[in-house]
């Protein structure tokens, strides 16, 4: 299993990047059971992130279309309209050169959305995100209420902190260990107060203690380094929630890039939060 040089894997998309992982966390989050054969056909798209590493799945399976996104970060209102996009993408993907203009009916694979929540802050068992719920009331338009609108799309948001949903942990052994793994990640940077410090010494708790043991010992550098990138962006993310009021305005995104440089965060990451250039970055 190697590491995508071309984009920044996030630990979890790194571990879940092969189709039998794929088949056993699906089986647990819908709590079915596939034959071990069943064909999975990843499709994640590379060219199209959520940020500047890839923390999403994309893949097919028993003529589903599956679309997994880990969020460690406070669970954006919007999501459902961002896979709504994301959706078009993959769909546009899949059929590749078929005519969507021909009189005959094109079959595509039926679309589920997972967002899985690994953040600290608290947040239900599991939580439902529509797309409908951010359209403009039908009252407000001045216009008669119907029945179901005429577009939707549900996400299933589910906490997989460790001790959260513990029948789907205890479906899906690697997510198990997943939790596990960044369960101890946090119990140790409450003592070191050292971040760094907090992931060697988990990622040894866990290969001595049999937890993703393996891959761990396969790929712990690998590990380290996802890990630090995507906590960074993490903060990052969260300096935006915290000062976006004022992203809409030129200003408004330079404070933004002014603070996140002053906490060390790499250029990369302070250009797709705030969509300013490098080269505008570097005045500041």
């Amino acid at each position: 299993m190697g590491v995508n040089t071309k984009y920044k894997d996030s630990l979890f998309s790194f571990l879940f990047s092969n189709p039998d992982t794929l088949r056993e966390l699906y089986c647990a989050l819908e709590n079915v059971t596939l034959p071990e054969d069943t064909p999975v056909t990843i499709n994640t798209l590379q060219e199209v992130l959520f940020i500047e590493r890839i923390n999403d799945i994309s893949f097919e399976i028993g003529g589903k279309l599956v679309i997994l996104i880990e969020h460690q970060s406070t669970i954006n209102p919007n999501m459902a309209l961002r896979l709504l996009m994301y959706i078009a993408r993959v769909y546009e993907k899949i059929l590749g050169d078929k005519n969507i203009y021909t009189t005959r009916a094109i079959p595509i694979p039926r679309p589920e959305f997972f967002v899985l929540y690994n953040g600290v802050t608290p947040y239900p068992e599991e939580q439902i995100l529509k797309l409908s719920d951010a359209f403009e009331s039908a009252e407000a338009l001045g216009l008669p209420r119907k029945g179901s609108p005429a577009l939707e799309l549900v996400v299933r948001v589910i906490n997989i902190n460790e001790g959260r949903n513990e029948a789907i942990a205890k479906k899906c052994k690697i997510l198990a260990g997943y939790q596990a793994f960044i369960g101890k990640v946090r119990e140790f940077e409450k003592g070191l107060r050292d971040r760094e410090g907090a992931m060697r010494e988990a990622v040894r708790y866990c290969r001595d203690h049999d937890i993703l043991k393996a891959f761990l010992e396969q790929n712990g550098t690998e590990v380290m380094n996802m890990l630090i990138t995507e906590w960074k962006t993490e903060d990052a993310l969260a300096v935006r929630f915290e000062e976006g009021r004022e992203e809409g305005r030129e200003e408004g995104r330079e404070d933004i890039a002014r603070n996140a440089l002053a906490k060390g965060f790499p250029l990369e990451v302070i250009q797709d939060i705030t969509g300013l250039d490098v080269e505008t970055i570097k005045n500041l």
